[in-house]
């Protein structure tokens, strides 16, 4: 009797959900679409259950299909570890890497430290996903989040590849036009670029005086919001007003006199870069190179 769940139609349905559509999932499979809905509809008619939700413009998963998604994920990562394990593969990084990083920093800093890596590890198939939003880190989808301030799960491994703050600037044409903010109490008379992204406070942020001093919370006003950091630079750059973004993101714009830092005597709660893994993955040579070549390359330069 032919089994209803097959070993190979775990990876096909994990790289079907990836990819998030029927087509995306042929041009990663590098077969056509009608065979990718020929596989998946042979595998639904074995379990005897609707795994994907179709429509003329997306997909979706059902409930069921959301838990075999989860395993497959589970078994997948395992049975690649168990390889690397039983293997020379242990000491040579290999097999498929999941990462996953914000929008701005992943763009700008972690595309194109892949692409690097890549090159020094062709063995490893490299998937990145941009997200406005962490992942949960409980459902295995990825093996390396790259993600701002530590993590709240104590059941991951949380590696500090970089110090970064969060910095209030300004454009010299902004401050031109409506005077420089001296003290805290200064900056309820300034428009605020604001950000909204995942479930930070929106129009709040927060400032301490010295390194021990009281931490200050500050409403701010605006006439500009978006969820994306890109932007939010790019107005500050135009001059619409004052902006609070990680030190990484802006740290060109500062060095070359496009922004200003303002209030420098205050600072912000600690946005420290960290590279996430469950602790399951610590022993993958996969990981462990990727989260060590991430941390040398961020490695501070000697002075």
């Amino acid at each position: 009797m032919e089994p209803r769940l097959q070993a190979a139609d775990l990876g096909f349905f994990a790289a079907l959900a990836m990819a998030g559509s029927l087509s995306g999932a042929a041009r990663e499979l590098r077969i056509t679409t009608a065979a990718v809905s020929k596989r998946l509809s042979q595998m639904e008619t074995r379990l005897g259950l609707p795994l994907v939700n179709r429509t003329t413009r997306r997909m979706s998963l059902t409930v069921e299909g959301e838990t075999v998604l989860r395993h497959a994920r589970s078994i997948l990562a395992e049975m690649a570890d168990l390889e690397q394990q039983l293997g020379t593969s242990r000491s040579t990084p290999s097999g498929l890497l999941r990462v996953n990083a914000t929008l701005g920093f992943g763009r700008s800093h972690i595309g194109p430290l892949i692409s690097r890596f890549a090159q020094q590890y062709p063995q490893v198939d490299v998937q990145l996903q941009l997200s406005v939003d962490p992942p949960s880190l409980s459902d295995d989808a990825f093996d390396v989040c790259i993600r701002f301030g530590p993590p709240p799960d104590a059941r991951v491994i949380a590696r500090k590849i970089a110090s970064n703050q969060r910095l209030l600037c300004a454009s010299p044409a902004y401050i031109a036009r409506h005077g420089e903010p001296k003290t805290t109490a200064d900056l309820a008379r300034h428009n605020f670029i604001s950000i909204r992204q995942g479930g930070e406070a929106y129009g709040v942020i927060k400032l301490i005086r010295g390194r021990h001093g009281k931490t200050e919370t500050i409403k701010t006003r605006g006439n500009l919001t978006t969820n994306d950091g890109s932007i939010a630079v790019q107005w500050a750059l135009d001059g619409h007003g004052i902006l609070m973004r990680a030190e990484w993101d802006i740290r060109n714009p500062l060095r070359q006199g496009q922004l200003v830092h303002l209030l420098p005597q205050h600072h912000t709660p600690d946005a420290d870069i960290y590279a996430v893994y469950p602790a399951q993955h610590k022993s993958a040579a996969r990981v462990r190179a990727f989260v060590d070549f991430v941390a040398e390359v961020f490695r501070p330069a000697k002075p």
